[in-house]
């Protein structure tokens, strides 16, 4: 089968930073769908991955998570799939690989495509969905109001992300909260605003003089997508006391004795951390995706999707990766077929 990999971790420039390459084709056992890779989209993990993470001698590395595609095979534990279902799905932090024609994935952790999207559509979805929905409703809950007169509003600071993209969409569609992205961009601005947000604030600014200045109180929560730590003092300025705050990047550095006066909560999350640790609970993800599929099927939720790369070869990847790593991503950068 088809597929791209790399042996030595690089800067993506190289030549062989990203390399077309040919690999067996792999056999469905236990919980396992074999899927034959439609699309896939490029995130934050991919590149993380290729600069640290060698493949074993002699081996290649494939990377990929996020896939939409068709199951051509089950293995023999399989309850819930079938040769020639449509489904999405962002896979295992150990097994990544949809960067190939055909991929394993435990059937736990699979979603039914949505029947409106096409492949290149469905497969920006899984991984930012899972992300931002264990965030919202599993570790910030915002649901529950924060106590003692907080705003009934939320920050999302890097809106226009992939994760920040669907997120608002999620915190509009599905809670009361006034929603605040942040971005910094005329692009990004306008394309916060158009997937829901009510107030656009400028990152690159003091968030928190931003904040105040749109008259609506100390939010309750803040949840920040990326570069926590260059906000961090920012952050504890404006959520209000008893707030909570939820992050997905990695900060260099993180005091948290600056959130004690104000009796503020810390929420970490790793969408892959219930397959990474085979959780009894894994059959969450699936449930999930499935209902964000419904949500995008009955039109309360649309695609994050914002630029289709080309085919999925070394060539394309090789671009998807730059334009993530140069930070100037806008929504899901995805790729379609093999090429």
């Amino acid at each position: 089968m088809r597929a791209v990999g790399y042996q030595h971790p690089q800067p993506i420039e190289n030549d062989t930073a990203l390399v077309d390459i040919d690999l067996p084709q792999p056999e469905a056992k236990g919980r396992d769908l074999l899927v034959q890779v439609r699309a896939v989209s490029v995130n934050p993990v991919d590149t993380k991955i290729r600069r640290s993470r060698a493949a074993q001698p002699g081996a290649w590395e494939v990377l990929g998570w996020d896939a939409a595609g068709t199951v051509v095979a089950v293995g023999p534990e399989v309850t819930g799939f079938k040769p020639g279902d449509d489904v999405f799905y962002s896979g295992e932090f150990k097994r990544p690989g949809t960067n190939a024609e055909f991929h394993l994935v435990n059937e736990r952790i699979v979603g039914r495509k949505p029947k409106r999207l096409g492949w290149a559509e469905a497969a920006a979805l899984p991984l930012t969905a899972i992300t931002a929905w264990e965030i919202l409703f599993d570790r910030l809950d915002v649901k529950k109001p924060v106590p003692g007169g907080a705003a009934n509003a939320i920050l999302i600071i890097g809106g226009a992300g992939g994760v920040g993209s669907i997120a608002v969409q999620l915190v509009r569609k599905l809670t009361d909260l006034t929603v605040v992205a942040s971005a910094s961009r005329t692009e990004t601005r306008d394309w916060v605003k158009a997937l829901g947000a009510h107030h656009v604030v400028d990152h690159r600014k003091p968030l928190a003089k931003e904040v105040a200045a749109l008259g609506i109180g100390e939010p309750g929560l803040v949840f920040s997508t990326y570069n926590t730590d260059e906000h961090l003092d920012e952050i504890v300025e404006l959520l209000a006391p008893q707030g909570r705050l939820a992050l997905i990047d990695d900060p260099k550095t993180f005091d948290v004795v600056p959130f004690k006066m104000k009796s503020l909560s810390i929420h970490w999350e790793m969408m892959f951390t219930r397959s990474l640790f085979e959780t009894t609970d894994m059959t969450a993800q699936a449930n999930l995706l499935n209902k964000v599929s419904a949500l995008i099927d009955d039109g309360t939720l649309k695609t994050t999707l914002t630029e289709i790369v080309g085919p999925i070869n070394a060539a394309n990847l090789k671009r998807a990766h730059a334009l993530i790593e140069s930070g100037r991503a806008r929504g899901k950068v995805v790729l379609e077929g093999f090429g």
